[in-house]
C-alpha cells in the first residue's frame, strides 16, 4: 500500500514537470513553408539577406557621422595638414554638398598644426 502511494506521488510530480515544460513559450523566428513544386532560389535569398545586413551596417555607420550646417561659436581655423576647424576639442572639416558648405566631424589631429590666426 505504501509503495502504491509513493508511486502515485512520483507519477504526479512527473506529470506536473512535463506540463510545465511544454507550456513554456519558445520563439524560433520566422518560418516559411513552401511546396516542393514551387521554384526556390536559395542564392537569391542569401543575397537579399546580405544586402539587408549591409544596409543596416551603413545606417549604423551613418548615425556615427556628425555633420553640421554651421560651426559653433569660437572655432579656430587650422591649415595643416589640410583646412579644418578646431572647436573646443572637436574637429570639423569643410565639405561642399549641393552648393552648401557642411562640416563633417573628423578625428583629432596633432596639436602642433598652426592655425590661421597665428
Amino acid at each position: 500500500m505504501f509503495d502504491l502511494l509513493r508511486q502515485k506521488q512520483v507519477m504526479l510530480i512527473l506529470a506536473v514537470a512535463v506540463v510545465a515544460g511544454v507550456s513554456v513559450p519558445i520563439e524560433a523566428g520566422q518560418v516559411v513553408v513552401r511546396k516542393s513544386s514551387e521554384p526556390f532560389d536559395a542564392f537569391a535569398v542569401r543575397d537579399q539577406v546580405l544586402r539587408e545586413d549591409e544596409w543596416r551596417q551603413a545606417l549604423r555607420m551613418q548615425q556615427q557621422i556628425n555633420i553640421l550646417q554651421s560651426l559653433p561659436i569660437g572655432c579656430i581655423p587650422m591649415v595643416r595638414p589640410y583646412a579644418y576647424y578646431s572647436c573646443g576639442g572637436n574637429f570639423f572639416r569643410p565639405y561642399q554638398y549641393q552648393n552648401k558648405e557642411l562640416y563633417i566631424q573628423i578625428d583629432p589631429l596633432d596639436s602642433e598644426s598652426p592655425s590661421l590666426n597665428k
